[in-house]
């Protein structure tokens, strides 16, 4: 497309979105068309999604602090660096440990 950019370029990630307030969670979406929508998310510490699914493929990339991830019935631990793909509709939850930053892809 004539109007598209070549690319799109994100120097830091996890300053896109402020640290989430004590009792907190932030997002913004960063990215969003036809195939891929990208949100960062911010989590205070004891804050998180409940367990729930995505109608599309998705992948988890945190970015910083440490979470307790829910995976279907396993339970990992996620810090900075942990990357995970999902299907859809597999059931999942994040709660977070510290203040976490996570990025957020759905394909």
């Amino acid at each position: 497309m004539a109007d598209e950019p070549d690319f799109t370029l994100f120097s830091n990630l996890a300053a896109l979105v402020a640290d989430a307030e004590e009792g907190t969670i932030t997002s913004r979406v960063i990215y969003k068309d036809d195939r891929l929508n990208v949100t960062v998310f911010a989590f205070a510490a004891g804050q998180g999604l409940s367990e729930h699914t995505a109608s599309r493929p998705a992948v988890l990339h945190f970015l910083s602090g440490e979470a307790r991830l829910t995976l279907g019935a396993e339970t990992q631990q996620a810090g900075p660096g942990t990357w995970v793909r999902m299907r859809p509709n597999l059931p999942h939850s994040v709660e977070a440990a510290t203040p976490v930053k996570m990025l957020l892809l759905l394909l």
